[in-house]
C-alpha cells in the first residue's frame, strides 16, 4: 500500500499505519513523513497542558465534541464541524517500558465519529510532556486534513514546556485543590500560556485559584506591561494592546467544568478569537517558522551525532567511558577526546 497517497486520499487505516511507522522510526515512515509534508501547515495545532488531575482529557472530549456540531460558531471565520484529531499522551513506565493509554477511556463521546481521529502515543522516555514522534504524527494528521489537532500532554507538571514549540494555541489547564496557591505562580509552565483554564471550577478553592492567576498576569503585565512570551520579552502600554505596530496578546482566563460541558462555548470563542489573532497580526507564520526551526535543530542534532558515533569503534567509546567513570577525565575532557584526539 502507497501510505502517502492513501493518507491524503482520506484512508483511516493507512492514517494509522503511517502513524505507527514514524513513531517506530522506520524508513517507510519517513519517506512518507517526506511526501506528505509539502500539504502540511493549515491544521490548528491547539496543544493542552497542566498537571495531572486538572481534567486535561475530559476538556479535550469537550472541546472536540463542541468543534463537531453543526453551527456551533456561526460567526466564526472556520466553517463547522471541523475535522479534528486527537493526539493523546501518556507517560511510559521506566520500569517495563509500558504505557496505559487510557485517555481514550475518557473520550469514549467520540467513538464512531468519521470527522474525529484519535491517537495515543506513549512518551518513550522522553522528557518535555511529548512524546519523541509527536512532531511527524502531528504533521501527517495536518496532511490528512484534519482542520484542528489536539495535542494533550502528559501532565507531568511544571516542565512541560515543549508543547509551546509545536501548538499555535496553548491552553495550560488548572483545577482548585491541588496545591497551595504558590504552585499556580510558578513561571515555567505559565509562561507558555495562551489561554489560562481553571477546570473543575465548581469545587472549593476556585475562587482563590483564580485569585492567584490574576496576581500572576497582573504581575506580568505591570504598566507598563512588560513580559516575556513563548520567549521573546514584550512591551504592552497601559491603555491598549499595542506596542509599537505589534498588536500583542495577553492571555485571558477562563473557567470551565469539562465533565458537565459548562464554559466550553465561552473556552472556543477565546480559541476562535486567538486563531484570528495569530492570522492577523503575522504571529501565525512566526510560530511556524519557530515550530520549523525547533524541529529541524532537533532532527540536526540527532543526525550528526548518529553519524558520529558510526565513525568511533565501540572499543574507544567503552575506554573513555572508563576514564571518566574512574574520573580521570572530566565530562568535558572526555567530549574532547571522543572528538579530537586519542587516549593517552
Amino acid at each position: 500500500m502507497d501510505l502517502a497517497a492513501a493518507v491524503l486520499e482520506g484512508n483511516r487505516l493507512a492514517l494509522a499505519r503511517c502513524l505507527t511507522q514514524i513513531e517506530n522510526g522506520t524508513l517507510e515512515g519517513r519517506d512518507a513523513l517526506n511526501r506528505l509534508f509539502p500539504n502540511t501547515g493549515h491544521a490548528h495545532l491547539i496543544g493542552v497542558t497542566g498537571a495531572p488531575g486538572t481534567g486535561k482529557s475530559s476538556l479535550v472530549n469537550q472541546l472536540a465534541r463542541y468543534y463537531r456540531q453543526p453551527g456551533s460558531l456561526e460567526n466564526s471565520t472556520r466553517s463547522r464541524p471541523l475535522r479534528i484529531g486527537i493526539v493523546a499522551i501518556d507517560p511510559t513506565s521506566p520500569f517495563t517500558g509500558g504505557a496505559i493509554l487510557g485517555d481514550r477511556v475518557r473520550m469514549r463521546d467520540l467513538a464512531g465519529d468519521s470527522g474525529v481521529f484519535i491517537r495515543s502515543m506513549a512518551t518513550r522516555g522522553s522528557l518535555g510532556g511529548l512524546a519523541h514522534a509527536t512532531a511527524g504524527v502531528v504533521q501527517v494528521m495536518d496532511a490528512a486534513g484534519f482542520e484542528v489537532i489536539l495535542i494533550e500532554t502528559v501532565g507531568a507538571g511544571q516542565a512541560e514546556v515543549d508543547i509551546a514549540r509545536l501548538a499555535h494555541t496553548t491552553l495550560v489547564v488548572e483545577a482548585p485543590g491541588l496545591g497551595d496557591e504558590i504552585q499556580a505562580i510558578k513561571a515555567g509552565i505559565l509562561e507558555i500560556a495562551d489561554i489560562l483554564v481553571i477546570n473543575k471550577s465548581d469545587q472549593p478553592g476556585a475562587e482563590a485559584t483564580e485569585r492567584a492567576l490574576r496576581s500572576m498576569l497582573q504581575l506580568a503585565h505591570p504598566v507598563p506591561h512588560i513580559f516575556q512570551h513563548h520567549g521573546h520579552l514584550e512591551i504592552v502600554p497601559a491603555s491598549h494592546l499595542e506596542s509599537g505596530n505589534k498588536t500583542l496578546w495577553v492571555p485571558p482566563l477562563q473557567r470551565t467544568v469539562a465533565t458537565e460541558g459548562v464554559g466550553i462555548v465561552e473556552l472556543v470563542s477565546v480559541i476562535e478569537r486567538h486563531y484570528q489573532f495569530l492570522q492577523d497580526t503575522g504571529e501565525w507564520q512566526q510560530r511556524e517558522q519557530a515550530r520549523l526551526q525547533s524541529e529541524l535543530n532537533i532532527i540536526l542534532q540527532e543526525t550528526l551525532v548518529d553519524r558520529w558515533r558510526s565513525t568511533i569503534s565501540e572499543k574507544r567509546y567503552n575506554d573513555v567511558l572508563d576514564s571518566l567513570v574512574s574520573r580521570d577525565l572530566s565530562p568535558w575532557q572526555a567530549v574532547e577526546t571522543l572528538l579530537d584526539g586519542d587516549l593517552e
